[in-house]
């Protein structure tokens, strides 16, 4: 979902069940986002943790996209490279980077197995 359906959605289900409580606007929401950390709850396993590592690329388009609707002009696309670490035996992710479409996996390993906390 995007952001604004996202909030318009959340806003609609505390209606019904908190009426009081509030839900931050668009705008706040992307300024804390920049700052955001994910941690992700992990249910553990047991033993050494197999660790998968693979990478895809994503496309971001910006006001680019708003520009080639508007006026026909070719749109400009940027492409990042997203870094899972998944654990092979419960599916669970561990670790994500974002970087530029030029960086492989094998430069993140590191930054990615410092996310993962030792059991």
């Amino acid at each position: 979902m995007a952001l604004r359906q996202a909030t318009g959605f959340i806003t609609s289900l505390l209606k019904l069940d908190r009426p009081d409580w509030s839900v931050p606007d668009f705008s706040t929401l992307s300024r804390r986002q920049k700052t955001l950390e994910v941690a992700f709850a992990y249910r553990g396993s047991t033993g050494l943790l197999p660790l998968l590592i693979d990478s895809s690329g994503i496309k971001v388009e910006g006001g680019g996209q708003w520009n080639a609707l508007k006026h026909g002009v070719p749109k400009r696309r940027v492409w990042r490279q997203i870094h899972l670490g998944i654990d092979e035996k419960t599916l669970e992710i561990r670790a994500v980077e974002v970087t530029n479409r030029n960086v492989g996996d094998a430069p993140m390993l590191t930054e990615s197995l410092e996310q993962i906390e030792p059991t």
